[in-house]
């Protein structure tokens, strides 16, 4: 079921409201047969996916429990790991790495015969497979008590608002939080609403628009000038971002209206003004994933400045990875693992440019030109992310690089409606992350007057309405 469908405004106004009527001893019952049949609207038999991912994961935490020695508990772990890795193997990556090993012993003319993998990508699979590794991983540790309830446990795994794209959730935040009796509190579901609007808003407005000027140029490139695949690029980083927070916002704001607290997934990333604080603000669950169970692990900065470099560019390009079977996502995390990389090697001559062009004396200046910096960094590893094949990326690269005076003119001139919408709304969204920057919109908007108030929640609910896009595009972290 998408966000942006009419079943989902018939299935989240019904599932909030018995929700609170029904008896607290019910409601985890409840929300779980709500969550599974939010997850079958997509594909039914995909849902014994998650249910075998529950019980092994369940299992596995109950017998690490009720065992102390530490070799006996690793056996459950390896048990979970391996399972949970075996399936998002099997559905996402076995056709990409067979399909790799085929095109190499071609190369070489030598036969290969392993066929393809023919099934459907299970829509969040990346995500909930995080959520239930995470849980064994903080077991196994000692970090969290096995979960004794099953139901509540199957609950923390299919939590419907973010099944299927996260956040992901860590088991030691979310999982109390089903224990606890929410009771109606108008405050927060009025929060929680306002925050959804904003969601919808960003998805229908900003990215579902964005989507129609974005994939002409970047589906079929050598059809385009380079002007055109230079603004389709700067519209992507637009379109994924309003897209994916958009998401984050809508399951952020339902789980708020149903009584839980999500962690948030985004913090004005294209306002950063290094990679390093980039990664701190982009999908943040994912980040600080990462940073807990791989790149600790693996030693982090602790083992000297080699290993440092290794532990940093092996996180990225499993976090590329991550994101798809495919070389472009490799890439993409790759250059990202680079500038990090980078970063910390330049730093010496960096400082040094710091002091001699006096940056300290015009802080605001030295920060204007961080973020355009970074943000133009990002936007290059966008291409490889957004781009079908590795050679479409090079060749959007190579023709951007051919812009003339002229192909910007015969641009103007073409310039329609919908591109005039698509501007002036990433600009209100921009204004609106400027005017927050150190409090919430909603927030500040509760201290005004009440005309005030109801003028912008107006202004946002007739914006959606006259320039959303409703034609129930799927989100693009749908297939991650």
């Amino acid at each position: 079921m998408l966000f942006n469908s009419l079943h989902f405004l018939l299935f989240f106004p019904i599932v909030t409201m018995l929700y609170f009527m029904i008896p607290y001893r019910f409601r985890w019952v409840f929300l779980l047969i709500a969550s599974y049949y939010f997850y079958m609207c997509w594909k039914m038999e995909y849902i014994i996916l998650i249910v075998v991912s529950t019980l092994i994961d369940y299992y596995a935490g109950v017998m690490m429990g009720k065992n102390e020695d530490k070799a006996k508990r690793r056996k459950y772990l390896i048990l979970s790991l391996i399972s949970n890795l075996g399936l998002l193997f099997a559905f996402k990556y076995f056709n990409f790495f067979n399909d790799s090993a085929r095109a190499v012993f071609n190369h070489f003319n030598i036969a290969y015969y392993l066929p393809a993998f023919k099934f459907l990508l299970p829509v969040g699979i990346s995500f909930y497979t995080f959520q239930t590794m995470s849980y064994s991983i903080d077991v196994y540790r000692g970090e969290k008590e096995p979960e004794k309830h099953l139901g509540i446990f199957a609950l923390y795994v299919a939590f419907f608002p973010q099944l299927v794209a996260g956040p992901i959730e860590r088991s030691t935040r979310l999982l109390p939080q089903f224990f606890v009796e929410h009771s109606f509190d108008y405050k927060r579901v009025t929060d929680g609403l306002k925050l959804m609007m904003w969601g919808f808003f960003k998805k229908l407005v900003i990215a579902d628009r964005l989507a129609f000027l974005v994939n002409g140029p970047y589906n079929n490139p050598g059809d385009y000038s380079p002007t055109q695949l230079l603004i389709a690029t700067y519209f992507f980083a637009f379109q994924i971002y309003c897209d994916f927070s958009g998401y984050s916002d809508i399951a952020i704001g339902s789980a708020q209206v149903l009584g839980f607290d999500l962690m948030d997934n985004f913090n004005r990333p294209y306002f950063s003004k290094s990679i390093s604080e980039f990664w701190k603000r982009w999908h943040i669950s994912l980040s600080s994933w990462f940073k807990d169970y791989l790149y600790i692990p693996l030693g982090g900065n602790r083992k000297g400045k080699a290993r440092w470099y290794f532990n940093m560019f092996t996180v990225f390009l499993v976090s590329g990875l991550w994101h798809g079977a495919n070389w472009t996502f490799v890439i993409w995390g790759a250059l990202h693992g680079f500038y990090l990389m980078f970063s910390i090697f330049s730093y010496p001559f960096r400082a040094l440019l710091h002091k001699l062009f006096l940056m300290k004396k015009f802080p605001g200046v030295h920060k204007y030109v961080q973020v355009f910096i970074t943000f133009h960094l990002v936007l290059l590893s966008w291409i490889f992310f957004r781009a079908n094949s590795v050679t479409d990326a090079f060749y959007i690269i190579r023709h951007i690089g051919d812009i003339s005076v002229s192909d910007v003119i015969s641009f103007a001139k073409g310039i329609q409606i919908e591109f005039i919408i698509a501007v002036c709304s990433i600009a209100f969204m921009e204004f609106v992350h400027l005017i927050q920057r150190h409090s919430r919109i909603r927030h500040m908007l509760a201290e005004r007057p009440i005309y005030v108030r109801w003028a912008v929640y107006y202004a946002v609910i007739f914006g959606i309405i006259f320039f959303g896009k409703f034609t129930q595009q799927q989100f693009i972290y749908f297939q991650f």
